[in-house]
């Protein structure tokens, strides 16, 4: 998203995070996915700016969501350290009467995370059914801003209020963005990627497919954001939506509605044919010297799953290799020292069995938090590249 000026407590690895980390593409979403919030289902349409969104007319609004078959609208409510006016109380009460799930965003920087979780917060008080944070370029780095952010968000929110993150879709090209910690325990339920298609310049289903495949790691039902700006056309829009569903997205929402065009808006509101089963999309492949957040997510895994002493450094050294061997050796695999499709899901079945057992549960959670002490020494790299080419 564009801004307009613009740890949680990792010590609990949850069953919901990691229930999407086993073996098959039928699992390619976590089984928690049916329980989120109902507005992170159905078809879903982001609002930045109120006045310039049907003229602010809250009656057209919702005739044209009805028309569109929406389920819930997605309204800026923040932005930095300050609410934004437009994200009322009244407006909230009125697009819920027409049976309109509404959730607030609020484009966030890390320069003052204590005051940007008050003013995240600003929406549960207005009555919001969930909030969406978005961290994008400026949080490239801030792993403790963030563990600050979400710790303050959480406490005055509580932990069952619902919060979805959305940011860049290709997690590879951004090593030292914290996803580990927005989509951690205690983070966001529902993981939000931006695949817009045509800003990337890659086709709907080669965005969805790299989309997919970087995201699945962090074990958070993925909803989609689709894009309606730069002029798509009605048939990629279908396809985004089928993808969607063959990927057994919760939901999926679109970027933005003042972008929307009429023959766009009849596209969203027709009718989806036959669902198609697409491809594995598969898993992110990690070795000796790879470097990034996803490094940070499989050592915390690693750390849960018995590998005690290892640090969450988000550099795939010797001690990284020697933990992957040792587990691969546990579990009858082969020990080649690499992070692939078996063992990211060996992985997650593991911690889930883990889950079931409070004590094991709980020694399971300590390693992980004791692996995440420090600031991952790859928070300092740059970006692959930004690959929605937009100023953030």
């Amino acid at each position: 998203m564009t801004s307009l000026s613009t740890r949680g407590n990792r010590a609990a690895l949850s069953l919901a995070l990691l229930a999407s980390l086993t073996i098959g593409f039928a699992s390619v979403q976590p089984a928690s996915a049916a329980k989120i919030n109902t507005a992170f289902t159905g078809q879903s349409m982001w609002i930045w700016n109120m006045p310039h969104t049907e003229a602010g007319n809250v009656a057209r609004i919702i005739a044209r969501a009805k028309t569109a078959k929406l389920t819930a609208v997605y309204i800026k409510s923040a932005d930095g350290g300050g609410s934004w006016q437009q994200f009322t109380k009244p407006l909230v009460t009125a697009l819920h009467a027409a049976g309109l799930r509404v959730c607030g965003w609020q484009f966030v920087y890390g320069s003052s995370p204590t005051a940007e979780a008050t003013a995240g917060a600003s929406a549960k008080a207005a009555g919001a059914d969930c909030l969406i944070i978005d961290a994008e370029t400026t949080y490239e780095g801030r792993y403790k801003a963030a563990a600050i952010y979400m710790k303050a968000l959480r406490k005055q929110v509580g932990k069952s209020f619902s919060i979805g993150f959305t940011s860049f879709p290709y997690v590879d090209y951004h090593p030292s963005l914290p996803y580990s910690i927005f989509l951690g325990s205690g983070g966001a339920e529902v993981n939000m990627p931006q695949v817009y298609w045509r800003d990337i310049g890659d086709s709907v289903t080669t965005a969805m497919v790299h989309t997919w495949r970087q995201n699945r790691i962090y074990g958070r039902p993925i909803h989609p954001i689709g894009q309606t700006y730069q002029t798509p056309s009605a048939a990629e829009l279908t396809t985004f939506r089928g993808l969607a569903a063959g990927y057994r997205a919760p939901g999926l929402s679109w970027w933005e509605w003042s972008t929307t065009s009429t023959k766009l808006w009849a596209a969203l509101g027709a009718k989806l044919g036959p669902v198609v089963v697409p491809p594995d999309p598969g898993w992110p492949l990690l070795k000796r010297g790879a470097k990034g957040d996803p490094v940070v997510r499989a050592q915390e895994l690693l750390a849960s799953a018995g590998a005690a002493g290892l640090k969450a450094t988000g550099i795939f050294d010797t001690a990284t290799v020697t933990a992957v061997k040792a587990f691969q050796t546990t579990h009858k695999l082969l020990a080649d020292g690499q992070l692939g499709a078996t063992t990211w899901a060996l992985l997650g079945k593991v911690t889930v069995a883990q889950a079931r057992n409070r004590a094991v549960a709980n020694a399971a959670a300590a390693r992980a938090a004791s692996a995440a002490q420090s600031v991952p020494q790859s928070s300092t790299l740059p970006d692959r590249r930004n690959e929605l080419g937009r100023s953030h």
